[in-house]
């Protein structure tokens, strides 16, 4: 059974390289390249998981991830914060605003992305 994954990713070509990552582990990857769009297909199709760039247009991800916490019908979802902007203060953001994992864009990020689908019981 494939988990569905919704990618909350403005670039498309981080959005493809994320989505071809995601899919070479058997998960099923929607994307939405802004945040209101993104809180919409959430609603639509509760995901298992959502994976969330910070830097969006309109809305960021913080604000995002703190949508999808507050509402009672989003907030079990896990949310995991994936992006440039990294160092203690934009950990710590993304963590205050629910996510519940923050991977810096680095040469580790695919590493610890793997890491965290497991330990959520997302990959076997």
């Amino acid at each position: 059974m494939a988990h569905d994954v919704l990618l909350i990713e403005d670039s498309p070509t981080q959005a493809a390289q994320i989505k071809a990552t995601l899919e070479s582990v058997g998960l099923q990857v929607r994307v939405a390249y802004d945040g209101p769009d993104g809180l919409r297909m959430v609603l639509e199709q509760k995901p298992a998981l959502i994976v969330l760039d910070v830097k969006l247009p309109t809305m960021d991800g913080f604000q995002v991830c703190r949508r999808l916490k507050r509402a009672p019908e989003t907030a079990s979802i896990p949310v995991i914060m994936l992006t440039e902007k990294d160092g203690a203060q934009a950990t710590m953001s993304g963590l205050q605003a629910g996510a519940d994992d923050y991977i810096p864009k680095d040469i580790f990020a695919t590493e610890h992305l793997m890491n965290t689908l497991q330990e959520l019981g997302l990959m076997s």
